[in-house]
């Protein structure tokens, strides 16, 4: 491993996790001499990676990441293939779908249908959320085995509400539950007020490469066995257009 490459990727994380930041945050953050962080974020700054907030002084996320979310956007199969089953999906359970890769410990929106209704609703592509705390990432981590023995192996996850599953055994009975009926859901866990459901996408016969569900207002939760079905068949579809033999895929 490069060290002034993992120190950098380090400091870009930090940063996606906080709006601005001085170099006396993103240091103790990191655990690093302010020399250091200010050498690495200025190399950042020059390639439009970072950018230094005028007034305050303070750092955030430059454009030039904007533009490297959109090439990978742009790149990434699964999002193209997805469109036409995200907007069936959303057609036939009226609900919000979205489509995530996994990200480390995160799961990265990368496709999002709103609900047909014509209510105005906000662009989530781009949105993070931790993986144990979302249906999309508990789909994902049920047929990932690396990504999930490193989850379930912390002493504790993050609460992001007071649903939050935050103890690694609970998980992995959840997790485990998921890996047989290839189903995961999610109960106002991340957010509260929404809940989901959702379903691994396999390409070829690999670990999940992605995974889709839709979102449900927490007050309509659990949904109905329709929806549910629903989610399999927009996840065995897609994972068929992209090389899968079979859905699910047995686990390694």
């Amino acid at each position: 491993m490069i060290q002034s490459v993992d120190r950098a990727i380090r400091i870009l994380g930090v940063l996606q996790g906080s709006r601005r930041l001085g170099l006396s945050d993103i240091a103790a953050r990191l655990d690093l001499p302010v020399s250091t962080v200010h050498g690495i974020v200025k190399t950042l700054v020059s390639h439009g990676m970072v950018e230094q907030d005028r007034g305050s002084g303070r750092y955030q996320l430059g454009p030039a990441t904007l533009l490297l979310g959109n090439v990978y956007l742009d790149t990434l199969e699964m999002r193209g293939r997805a469109f036409k089953w995200t907007e069936e999906l959303a057609r036939r359970t009226g609900l919000a779908v979205r489509v995530g890769v996994l990200l480390m410990d995160d799961v990265v929106i990368v496709q999002h249908e709103p609900r047909p209704d014509g209510t105005r609703q906000m662009p989530e592509v781009g949105i993070v959320i931790p993986a144990h705390a979302c249906a999309l990432g508990k789909a994902l981590l049920a047929y990932r085995p690396e990504d999930r023995a490193r989850v379930t192996s912390y002493s504790s996850l993050r609460a992001m509400t007071g649903e939050t599953l935050t103890e690694p055994d609970l998980l992995e009975k959840e997790l485990n539950a998921t890996s047989v009926t290839a189903i995961a859901t999610e109960n106002d866990e991340a957010v509260l007020g929404d809940s989901g459901i959702a379903a691994p996408v396999f390409d070829g016969d690999h670990p999940a490469i992605g995974a889709i569900g839709v979102v449900i207002a927490s007050g309509e939760y659990p949904s109905t066995e329709g929806v549910v079905e629903a989610v399999r068949e927009a996840a065995r579809n897609l994972s068929r257009e992209l090389g899968s033999s079979r859905w699910p895929v047995a686990q390694a």
